[in-house]
């Protein structure tokens, strides 16, 4: 007698945040719905997400704006990625065969492509294990912004203690981590937020709060470096306020054009940077694994501590990024994937 051929496999399924086009308007182009659960290979781990976050980045990634984000990789036409996620926090499924150092059970944060997800593939190399400390949701207030911040303090603003740093946009995801870092590095901060937020930014550690809408940054006080964070002010008036040997570091910009979307600014820093005396620049985050532990060490120090503004479940993504992108965030906004539909 013949054996019975076997079916096929039965495909796994799982709910996620799905992202067909580009747009800007998130609820037109972000939708919850079943596919199929990812599996891995290789040096890459399955990790059941707990809780992601948003941060600029995402609505960047989800309108595909400015251009130029399309020719970096992601989707010349349409996005290549399932959805805009991109840091995480979770439980780790399972692993590829070339996997070393993570199990099953590890409880892991880090970044990855489409974390707005039940489940996703992540690769090692942008992995670390949680601090111990932190909740998932607030691990996963960190891997993108709190990355962003210490390479902006440590690596090209090289703060030293004792120096004078202002950080602009010290009210947002990479803003909050920013103060914090540059404080446990042992410099004297001042923040420069609007009215509604200098208590927030006051409470992360900042010596000093400046609200743009009362008082201009470049009025007096000179300072060693300036982390220019999702701003917009003129070059002229950010050199205004450095000092003659200072550096300007501007880790974002957000006018909103198509093409540039205001990184003429940055490219215009790079160009006089050598001709004067203060050091300009800019520069694109390295996501990996050895600065995700620095971090860990800092969080579970009680150096460094999330600021998590709002929190929405997986099926309010789209709200959540509205939110973000209209200014109202104080520090991160969390998803948390594990909590039920609403």
């Amino acid at each position: 007698m013949t054996a019975p051929t076997p079916g096929p496999a039965a495909v796994e399924t799982m709910t996620a945040i799905v992202h067909d086009e580009y747009g800007t308007v998130p609820e037109d182009v972000l939708r919850l719905a079943e596919t199929d659960k990812p599996t891995t290979s290789g040096d890459e781990v399955l990790v059941r997400v707990h809780a992601a976050s948003v941060d600029r980045g995402t609505w960047h990634i989800m309108a595909g704006l400015p251009y130029p984000i399309r020719v970096a990789g992601f989707g010349l036409r349409k996005p290549k990625y399932p959805n805009p996620g991109r840091s995480l926090a979770g439980t780790v499924e399972a692993a590829g065969d070339d996997v070393t150092g993570f199990s099953p059970g590890d409880e892991v944060y880090g970044i990855c492509d489409g974390s707005f997800a039940q489940y996703v593939r992540v690769r090692t190399g942008k992995l670390a294990p949680k601090p111990v400390n932190l909740s998932f949701e607030e691990a996963a207030a960190v891997p993108v912004s709190a990355l962003t911040a210490l390479q902006g303090v440590r690596d090209h603003g090289r703060v030293q203690a004792g120096d004078k740093v202002l950080i602009v946009g010290a009210s947002g995801g990479v803003g909050t981590f920013a103060v914090q870092i540059a404080k446990a590095f042992g410099a004297e901060v001042t923040g420069v937020c609007s009215t509604t937020k200098v208590d927030m930014v006051r409470s992360t550690g900042a010596d000093h709060v400046i609200d743009y809408t009362r008082d201009d940054f470049a009025g007096g006080q000179r300072y060693d470096v300036i982390l220019d964070i999702g701003g917009n002010a003129p070059l002229a008036r950010l050199r205004r306020a450095l000092t003659p040997r200072g550096t300007l570091v501007i880790v974002g910009v957000e006018t909103g054009g198509r093409w540039l979307g205001g990184t003429d600014r940055q490219l215009r820093a790079l160009l006089l940077s050598p001709f004067v005396g203060q050091k300009l620049g800019t520069f694109i985050s390295s996501e990996n694994a050895q600065d995700l532990a620095v971090l860990t060490e800092l969080i579970e120090s009680g150096k460094v501590t999330p600021v998590i503004d709002r929190t929405y479940p997986l099926s309010q993504v789209p709200a959540a990024i509205r939110y973000m992108q209209e200014g109202h965030a104080q520090g991160k906004v969390v998803i948390n994937v594990a909590a039920p539909a609403s």
